[in-house]
């Protein structure tokens, strides 16, 4: 169960075509932009009037599948490549290439816009050439344009060559190598509980996901540990990658274990003993649980975090919560982070007024202090290194070895002096007594 040297190399794009090309439903959408599609035509096109004898257009990621006793009916998952692979489709397609095994593909219906919208862009760029003319280019992209074919026989095996090419060079965002990184560990697991989750994480929108991870979830983490929560990037990605299943170690095996306690509490409905209609099965600065687990926490904060934004939305005007120019905007993040942490900690119960206006004090002095607010500025703040204010109190860290909510109380804020272009934020802040 390995890497089939004899079927991995470079290929033209008629024998990939030639193969029995297959989309795992687990696999995310077709998503390709217009901007991508008009690329990738503008490159071969020119690739091919240049007279180029061969055009690389990257890597594809197989894995093999038997499907029955006869190898002629392998199947072959596109784990790597697909969007590359169906927009070639399309185009081919246009250019009345109709043996295409892809053509054969029950697509999900969001990928339904972009497969539209593809195929009249590449529709509008293929009038631009002759019938001769496209006779040719077709006889190019099948024979001339080539890509380096890596086949597995083992699902996992396909994932960690996915992982680790995109680990390098243009590599995705950090969420899509932390999506193939998890769903390499969920070996154990059915098709049909991998397409669920999945399912639910592409409908998410992508962008909200990255900032979730690069403006909250990691700096939140990093700070309650008293360490630097800047420049989130695929080199830091370790933090989520959380405690694999193969993992005996004491710590491994303790933090699996309340896993499976919490998530069997909860189904068979013994939580309500306790006193709760459902235990809450996550904590920011606990262990993940690689695979399954890790679907779910993201999705879990994803949901808290629009949780919190609707409760401060509703709670302060626009004036008091200033979002024009990049400085407001860092500011508005410290407040949810530190909101997060504390409601992760305590309890969305616990997130009264009282707490809502000391944690916007703490985090709009900063804003009424400086004239001008970087990451590096709120960095620093968060970790009690600000010489210009609350020097010495690093709130995150603070928050997380707290026992009790009441706790936030004994802690004093230094006081700031009014900031004109913020009379808003500051008369909100008089309230409370520093």
């Amino acid at each position: 169960m390995a890497l089939l040297k004899e079927e991995s190399e470079i290929v033209s794009i008629a024998d990939l075509l030639s193969l029995n090309l297959t989309i795992p439903e687990y696999q995310r959408p077709y998503r390709w932009s217009s901007k991508s599609t008009n690329t990738l035509f503008n490159d071969t096109y020119q690739a091919f009037k240049s007279g180029i004898e061969e055009y690389r257009l990257g890597s594809i990621i197989l894995h093999k599948k038997s499907v029955s006793f006869k190898s002629a009916t392998n199947q072959y998952n596109l784990v790597d490549g697909q969007q590359r692979t169906t927009t070639l489709t399309i185009l081919l397609y246009i250019l009345d290439q109709n043996n295409q095994p892809l053509l054969n593909e029950t697509y999900q219906p969001s990928s339904q816009n972009a497969i539209v919208d593809n195929y009249d862009l590449l529709t509008r760029r293929l009038h631009e050439l002759s019938k001769q003319e496209s006779r040719l280019f077709k006889d190019y992209l099948l024979n001339n344009c080539k890509v380096v074919k890596i086949v597995t026989d083992n699902e996992q095996e396909a994932f960690q060559f996915f992982d680790s090419q995109n680990s390098r060079g243009k590599a995705l965002k950090p969420h899509d190598l932390l999506k193939a990184y998890h769903l390499r560990e969920m070996k154990d697991e059915t098709e049909a509980t991998k397409l669920k989750l999945i399912s639910e994480w592409e409908a998410t929108n992508q962008q909200d996901l990255e900032c979730l991870f690069g403006q909250y979830l990691y700096p939140t983490i990093r700070w309650s540990k008293n360490k630097d929560g800047l420049n989130y990037s695929a080199d830091k990605i370790q933090i989520f990658k959380g405690i694999k299943p193969s993992n005996n170690f004491n710590y491994a095996t303790y933090h699996r274990a309340s896993n499976i306690l919490i998530e069997q509490l909860n189904s068979n409905g013994s939580s309500e003993l306790l006193g709760c209609n459902q235990l809450n099965q996550f904590q920011l600065t606990e262990p993940i649980i690689a695979g399954k687990r890790f679907f779910k926490w993201t999705l879990y904060y994803v949901q808290l975090q629009a949780k919190i934004e609707n409760k401060i939305k509703k709670h302060y005007t626009t004036a008091q919560l200033p979002d024009k120019g990049a400085g407001n905007q860092y500011i508005k993040q410290l407040y949810e982070a530190v909101l997060m942490l504390f409601v992760d900690r305590f309890g969305f119960n616990e997130l009264d007024d009282s707490v809502l206006h000391q944690l916007y004090t703490w985090s709009y002095s900063l804003r009424l202090k400086m004239k001008a607010v970087y990451p590096q500025t709120v960095n620093k703040y968060a970790l009690g290194q600000h010489e210009r204010l609350n020097l010495g109190l690093d709130l995150f860290n603070r928050i997380e070895e707290m026992n009790d909510p009441q706790e936030l109380k004994t802690i004093a804020l230094a006081p700031v002096d009014n900031a004109k272009n913020y009379q808003d934020i500051y008369e909100l802040m008089k309230g409370w007594n520093w």
